[in-house]
Parts: structure tokens; C-alpha cells; sequence
């Protein structure tokens, strides 16, 4: 058989020159075809284990990102082969992660000179892949539902994250990065933290040094984003970063915007973890009980939603009117 000769009525390699063993046969190719255009000289090559470039130059980018989600995506040792459908992409549960993704999903602090050129990819727990040439095989137990960048799926930023810092020693690329996520706008602090919790990353020191850094920017971004809701929906101006105190001291805790005509506090949920659950919650309980409506404001909130936000905070100083006079308090500035 002539290696030229085409394989099918259609191009083998319609929609992409990557194609798993699997879409070859679905397309009629047999196992010895393949490997007779696969030959030294021959139009196709060997991208991956079952996975093949139908181009007899290197691989792109684009190429390896196909080619790892596709190997990533084969079907179990064993399992029943089933034809798979013409217009789906055989990439299964798999997804791109770690720094890979992150460059897909255009960080400028992804080092490129890696970023591509080792794919992780996560699989479920269950599959018995290896790691192999530019892919490294990625496993969770639970996996979480991917984002799709031109049609490539990819892990959620904070997941994608995680997995770049578990293999990242280089302090000052993990701070960038992380730092990069909050700036801009992909995710939350809060998010991160837990992710970065989750893999147990959090006892590196470099990490917790990234984290600190993080935790500051975000605030930093939220603020600024609460700043432009006030002013964007006409809201009253508040007293903003203040401390509240009953007069003879005891102190009731700082919140990011106080609203003394209607006793309207407004409280940013950027700490961290354990701050949000016991200090918050407490701060909140105390106020409550002297007549102030406290607010509790996320980043993502701010990030996606500040016209409903600003209805919820304008709705509070109007309930305002018909409550009791809150008890009388002192603010200083934070």
C-alpha cells in the first residue's frame, strides 16, 4: 500500500491532525494502516501511547494539548470499545492542568518555557495511566467540573493552581502566579487557600509566604471594587476601615464600611479560613445584638454582581427606619 494513498473517503484528520487509535478506527483506519504511515519517512508519527500526529513535522503546542487530553482520555484497559461519536473530541473526564492550564488560560506568569512543554493532565483516581514524554498524569478522587477555553477543557483556576505550586520551588514565580489569579479577576483568595489546603501545600514556606501576599492583594482588589460600587450605584458614602467601640471601650471590631445614619455595617470575607469562621462570626453576633445590620460582602460578589449587592445594601438602610435606634458607638479609623 502506498503511504500516500488516502485511508477513507474523508481526510483521516478532519477537524485535527491529532487523532487517538480510537478515531482512527471509527474512521475505518486499521491498527496495520496506522502503522504502515507511521513507518521512518511516512506522513504520520507516534505523539503518545495510542495517540498519533498526522503530520511528519513537530508538534505544536496546540498539538501536545490535543494529544495529552486525548491520551489522558482513553478508555480503560479492558473496557468494551465502543465507536465514538464523529464530533466529539475523546477526551473522556480529562482535563489540563497545573501550569498548562494556567497558560491556556493566558496567565502572563506561567513560565512558558515549561508551560506547554509538560501537560498535566487529571484523570479520575480510578485510571491506571502513565505518565509519559510531555504528560504527566494527574489523579483525584473527586474531580471537579472543567472550564472550556476554546474548546479545551481545563481545571478551575484554583484547582489549576494548586496543582502548578505542588511542583513549583521557586518562590517568586509561586507568588506571581498566585498573586496574578486575584489581580486578575480569575478567583477568589478565599478559593485558592482552600485548594492550596486541600493538597496539603500549605506547611511549604515559600507557600505561606505566596498566601500572605495573596491575602493583601486581594483585599487590595476588593476594596478598590467596593470603592467604584458605592460610587457607580449612588450609594450614601460611608465611613470607610473603621474601628467600633462601645463608649466606656470594650471594642466590637473593625469593619470595611460603616454606615452610622442607618446602622449599616459592611464587612469584606477576604480574611483567612479560620479568621472567616470564629472572628467574623463572632463580630457579627455582638453588632447585631446592639442594632447594626451587618453586611457580608465576597470578593466574587464584588467581582461579579455589585448591582444586586448594592440593592441588598440599600434595602438594609431603608429597613433602617423601622427599626430601634442602635445602641450608641464610637468609631475610630483602622
Amino acid at each position: 500500500m502506498n503511504r500516500n494513498t488516502p485511508l477513507s473517503p474523508r481526510p483521516v484528520h478532519e477537524g485535527h491532525r491529532v487523532q487517538s487509535a480510537a478515531q482512527l478506527r471509527a474512521r475505518g483506519v486499521s491498527a496495520a494502516q496506522t502503522a504502515a504511515q507511521c513507518l521512518p519517512g511516512g506522513p504520520w508519527q507516534l505523539l503518545l501511547p495510542g495517540v498519533y500526529l498526522l503530520h511528519p513535522g513537530s508538534p505544536t503546542d496546540d498539538d501536545r494539548v490535543r494529544g495529552a487530553l486525548l491520551y489522558g482520555g482513553r478508555p480503560p484497559a479492558g473496557a468494551r470499545r465502543t465507536v465514538p461519536p464523529q464530533s466529539g473530541h475523546g477526551y473522556g473526564e480529562a482535563m489540563v492542568t497545573g501550569l498548562a492550564a494556567l497558560s491556556l488560560y493566558g496567565f502572563g506568569s506561567a513560565p512558558p518555557g515549561i508551560a506547554l512543554h509538560r501537560i498535566d493532565v487529571l484523570v479520575p483516581r480510578t485510571r491506571r495511566l502513565r505518565s509519559t514524554r510531555f504528560v504527566q498524569v494527574t489523579r483525584s478522587a473527586a474531580l471537579p467540573r472543567p472550564q472550556r477555553r476554546l474548546g479545551v477543557p481545563l481545571a478551575p483556576v484554583e484547582r489549576a493552581l494548586a496543582d502548578a505550586v505542588a511542583v513549583l520551588t521557586d518562590a517568586p514565580t509561586v507568588r506571581r502566579i498566585l498573586t496574578e489569579a486575584v489581580r486578575g479577576g480569575h478567583c477568589d483568595p478565599a478559593a485558592v487557600v482552600r485548594e492550596l489546603n486541600a493538597a496539603k501545600l500549605l506547611g511549604r514556606a515559600h507557600v505561606v509566604d505566596a498566601v500572605d501576599a495573596l491575602l493583601v492583594e486581594g483585599r487590595a482588589v476588593a476594596e478598590g471594587r467596593l470603592y467604584t460600587m458605592v460610587r457607580a450605584h449612588r450609594l450614601p458614602q460611608p465611613l470607610w476601615n473603621v474601628e467600633l467601640s462601645l463608649p466606656g471601650g470594650g471594642s466590637l471590631g473593625g469593619v470595611d464600611a460603616y454606615w452610622p445614619q442607618q446602622a449599616v455595617a459592611l464587612e469584606l470575607g477576604s480574611r483567612s479560613p479560620r479568621e472567616e469562621h470564629v472572628v467574623f462570626a463572632a463580630e457579627r453576633e455582638h453588632l447585631e445584638r446592639l442594632g447594626v445590620t451587618v453586611v457580608r460582602v465576597s470578593p466574587k460578589q464584588l467581582r461579579e454582581s455589585t448591582a444586586q449587592l448594592s440593592v441588598v445594601l440599600r434595602t438594609a438602610m431603608m429597613a433602617a427606619e423601622d427599626r430601634e435606634p442602635a445602641a450608641y458607638m464610637v468609631v475610630l479609623p483602622r
